[in-house]
């Protein structure tokens, strides 16, 4: 007879129903979500076939085309986080042996250059110092000299705080018989995005950013050229979960089953969007500045640097600069446990230089940045 193991009388008094704190989350991500998007996701499920969770999903799709400004058929929400959205633009786009040029000024350049050559790419990038953009003119000449079949930008680099210029990138790939690919984690939702204007093929997002929802249901669209050189592919797609070509019949009429879909989360993104297009995208973006601005002047009162020029700067994350003497990581510690307030650290590069400020989605408010400067005020030395 097979034993079972068993928990003891003191670890089972140990376990209580779940509790978690309620957090300002001000860091790189997750956002607080609105409080209409949590009651969507605690509605009881239905099957993941069920005529108006289908409706639900053609819901999704036609708001995702609205928040990107785009008209592509191909337009879904991936089952995972963003990592997954960002991994179904290369596995569903790289074909062993392609060239892939990837623009690399932080964190996620380099996401994107690992993922690229473990689909079998020959990986070329262009390089700028991290919170630095790149110019067209040094793209369009990084595209004559490499001539690949893929660009990939990062639009929005959540490890700098960075905008990623489009404007006329498209157009340069099209001369250049390539398709672009763009990251737009942390800026769906709280920065213009006009991917049909931009002549953006592949993008990819998540739902914990600039929509205000939980993490786990990740925007991604491709263009009918994106398309295209998908079905004369010689192989399957690497990635069987990923395949467009099977997740299509899913989201499309078809509707042939392809895995059990995060049904709650679906909701919970089907309402996040929603209210996107109440507020409409334009009155959005424009939250999401007017917000920051009056972030950065509250910071730069406190006598703080930022670290990407105002130019370029993301309404949705600021990276500060962290003073000299100062212990990044006990002031974050600290404005956890005394203030719950969360805010984020550097990554690579930037790694102790810089604290994450994320302004995002439903945080985006002034009744999220007080509490955010007066902790500062009372943390920080004078």
């Amino acid at each position: 007879m097979t034993s079972t193991i068993s928990i003891n009388d003191k670890q089972r008094l140990q376990l209580t129903p779940l509790e978690m704190p309620n957090r300002l989350l001000l860091g790189p991500g997750p956002s607080n979500a609105h409080p209409d998007v949590l009651q969507a996701m605690n509605r009881p499920p239905v099957g993941h076939l069920d005529p108006t969770f289908l409706k639900l999903m053609d819901e999704i799709q036609s708001l995702l085309r609205y928040v990107w400004q785009t008209e592509n058929s191909m337009t879904i929400a991936v089952s995972g986080t963003g990592t997954a959205a960002m991994e179904a633009t290369i596995a569903n786009s790289v074909e062993p042996g392609d060239v892939v040029l990837v623009g690399v000024s932080g964190y996620f350049g380099n996401r994107l250059v690992d993922m690229a050559g473990r689909y079998g790419a020959e990986v070329r990038t262009i390089t700028k110092p991290w919170g630095q953009v790149f110019s067209l003119e040094e793209l369009q000449i990084a595209l004559e000299t490499h001539r690949p079949a893929i660009l990939a930008l990062v639009h929005a680099e959540t490890s700098t705080g960075a905008r990623q210029p489009l404007e006329g990138v498209g157009e340069l790939c099209r001369e250049f018989d390539c398709l672009l690919l763009v990251d737009t984690v942390t800026s769906l939702g709280g920065v213009p995005i006009f991917l049909d204007a931009w002549g953006v093929d592949l993008a990819y997002s998540c739902s914990q950013k600039g929509l205000g929802c939980p993490p786990g249901a990740s925007p991604f669209t491709m263009s009918a050229r994106a398309m295209e050189k998908l079905q004369q592919c010689q192989c399957k797609v690497a990635n069987w979960y990923l395949d467009m070509t099977l997740l299509g019949k899913y989201w499309g009429q078809e509707r042939v089953y392809h895995h059990t879909a995060p049904i709650n989360l679906y909701y919970a993104l089907r309402e996040a969007l929603r209210l996107v297009a109440e507020e409409g995208l334009a009155n959005c973006w424009q939250r999401h500045q007017k917000n920051v601005e009056y972030l950065w002047e509250g910071l730069e009162d406190l006598g703080l640097k930022l670290h990407v020029e105002r130019e370029f700067r993301l309404p949705t994350l600021t990276t500060v600069c962290i003073p000299e003497g100062v212990d990044g990581k006990a002031v974050a510690r600290q404005l956890l446990n005394d203030y719950n307030i969360e805010i984020g650290g550097g990554l690579g590069e930037l790694a102790g230089k810089v604290w994450r400020v994320g302004l995002m989605g439903f945080n985006s408010r002034k009744e999220s940045v007080d509490p955010l400067l007066g902790a500062l005020r009372q943390v920080l030395p004078n």
